[in-house]
């Protein structure tokens, strides 16, 4: 699965370090009604738009 998940980063361009760091940062934190933004797909986007406000 971590295989997987590292592949997929490396296939989006995103940092598998950074991503998994930031995912353990806020799972704690983050709404369950938006889990879908820590997919590694639309990390980014969501990570950008956290980062703008």
């Amino acid at each position: 699965m971590l295989t997987s998940l590292i592949g997929t980063c490396k296939r989006l361009g995103i940092d598998p370090f950074t991503y998994l760091r930031d995912i353990f940062e806020r799972l704690t934190s983050h709404p369950h009604s938006r889990l879908a933004e820590l997919l590694p797909d639309q990390w980014e986007v969501a990570r950008r738009a956290t980062t703008l406000s």
